[in-house]
């Protein structure tokens, strides 16, 4: 099954009832699926075959989306392109992946100067939001308007839907490829929670639509639904919590800098969020006591998950059980198998962190044209190795680190985590992320960077000695490093890569 066949469903069921909203204006499922279809009438235009590439450098608008499901259901493979990479960072994912053809807003487009001559493959530049092409580009609008009716393409489930790049935290961005019968799959998943979105559901989309969270759970999983989407370009703490006000969002979906930014920014305990039935927080780990907080002081509960860009992307989330539990991120979603293993592949004993393995019908099919990367993460019987530890509890999977954060001071481990989980309490700090750093005498020591909340301040000495009430003497950090903020992935993940490569600073 072609998965732009779930929104045709979604159109013939609900014709008027809005599929998205953008800018306070609505539109409508008809037409959204007719300007699907000239999407796909004008990519066939270009000459593109199904299974050539197209990528999308579209931030929040409709445009993403009628490309996105446009190029679907011409059977073409997108390759959603982080809207915040430069031109070298762009130019190494559409030469990786071979794109022909790129759909580009009209504020990214300045990003692709210069790149043709060196990208043989790309032939064609498409530019959504403006009236006028440069030369050498054409408009989405003029696309969409000169074209008639999408030659009818059939679409093999197990073909490739979706070339998603993972976040690149520790190196170069390598293309997950992920199916039409993988992205499904993740559908079928989670109409098995708690997390169940239904027509009568608005649900707020910030999260960037490059993002495997965003495309494939806010927008593609709601669509499906014949919900409503809330499709909002920026995150502004107070402005996004307004536009859910407004239109009486029934669901938020974020990632934790935005519950953080929440519950640090003044009024937003007056706003009227009686409408919202539950938030979800994914793409990395929730601070438990913003969690508490968020729930305590706007009365919304927030259900926690867990997932990477390889598993399209859910694997196990808090809403398969009945209630919340601060501090997991649940069980595996059905048809999810789950491991955890050691360093030479054994089953950890209960209660023993391992590294997370899993197997299921989302789990990708390798990396683009690159057999040797797909091998050392995916065996011959489907099991992925995720890079990330974890313990379960209960059936629960508790999740400590990346495998390649762990600390080691003195021979012994040191989970970020654990570390900035205790940071999170101090009532002075607002964000903070914790990093190795290179020692004469233990090898390696903690250092903590640390955002405080507005008008505080704090020294290094005041922050250790908080931490040494409730971790061990070696997990305190040695370093603290007061920042105005933290570099973030567009998913919400800190991104540790840039912290470490920064020179060492103590204070």
């Amino acid at each position: 099954m072609n998965i732009a066949e779930t929104l045709r469903a979604s159109a013939a069921r609900l014709p008027g009832k809005a599929a998205l909203l953008y800018q306070d204006a609505p539109v409508s499922y008809q037409e959204l699926d007719e300007r699907v279809d000239h999407a796909a009438a004008g990519l066939q235009s270009l000459g593109l075959r199904p299974g050539d590439r197209v990528a999308l450098m579209v931030g929040n608008a409709p445009a993403f989306v009628e490309a996105l499901y446009g190029a679907w259901r011409a059977g073409l493979v997108v390759v959603p392109v982080n809207v915040m990479f430069t031109a070298a960072e762009v130019a190494h994912m559409l030469g990786d992946s071979g794109a022909r053809a790129i759909v580009v807003s009209e504020g990214f487009a300045g990003t692709l100067h210069g790149l043709r001559d060196s990208l043989p493959s790309l032939e064609d530049v498409v530019v959504a939001g403006g009236s006028t092409a440069e030369v050498g580009t054409r408009t989405w609008k003029s696309l969409l308007e000169d074209a008639g009716a999408p030659e009818s393409v059939a679409v093999d489930p197990d073909a490739l839907a979706l070339l998603q790049y993972t976040s690149g935290t520790t190196g170069r961005p390598k293309g997950a490829m992920l199916t039409h019968a993988n992205l499904l799959a993740n559908h079928r998943q989670m109409t098995q929670t708690q997390l169940r979105v239904e027509e009568a559901d608005t649900l707020l989309c910030v999260l960037p639509l490059f993002h495997i969270y965003a495309l494939n759970v806010a927008l593609a999983f709601s669509l499906s639904r014949g919900a409503t989407v809330l499709l909002v370009e920026r995150f502004d703490p107070v402005a996004t919590l307004q536009a859910v006000e407004r239109h009486r969002a029934t669901i938020i979906i974020g990632a934790p800098p935005m519950y953080v930014a929440w519950v640090n920014t003044p009024g937003v305990d007056g706003m009227d969020l009686r409408s919202v039935r539950f938030a979800i927080s994914g793409a990395a780990a929730l601070p438990r006591h913003v969690l508490e907080r968020f729930e305590q002081e706007l009365g919304i509960p927030v259900w926690e998950g867990y997932g990477l860009s390889e598993t399209a992307p859910v694997l196990t989330t808090v809403a398969m059980n009945a209630e919340l539990l601060p501090g997991s991120v649940g069980r595996p979603v059905p048809g999810v198998e789950l491991r955890l293993v050691d360093e030479k592949g054994r089953e950890c004993p209960m209660g023993d962190p391992g590294e997370v393995v899993v197997r299921g019908p989302n789990v990708f099919q390798g990396y683009w044209q690159q057999p040797e990367a797909t091998t050392d993460v995916l065996d011959a019987d489907g099991w992925f190795r995720t890079g990330d530890v974890g313990f379960l509890d209960g059936g629960n999977l508790y999740l400590v680190d990346r495998k390649k954060d762990l600390i080691i001071v003195s021979g012994f481990n040191v989970y970020p985590r654990e570390v900035e989980e205790v940071l999170y309490t101090h009532p002075k700090v607002a964000e903070a992320a914790v990093i190795g750093t290179s020692h004469p005498y233990t090898g390696e020591a903690v250092k903590a960077v640390v955002v405080l909340r507005p008008g505080e301040e704090a020294t290094a000495d005041e922050i250790t000695d908080f931490c040494r009430r409730s971790l061990a003497r070696f997990k305190c950090p040695e370093v603290i490093e007061f920042v105005q903020e933290l570099p973030h992935l567009p998913s919400g993940k800190v991104l540790r890569r840039a912290l470490r490569e920064q020179a060492p600073e103590s204070a």
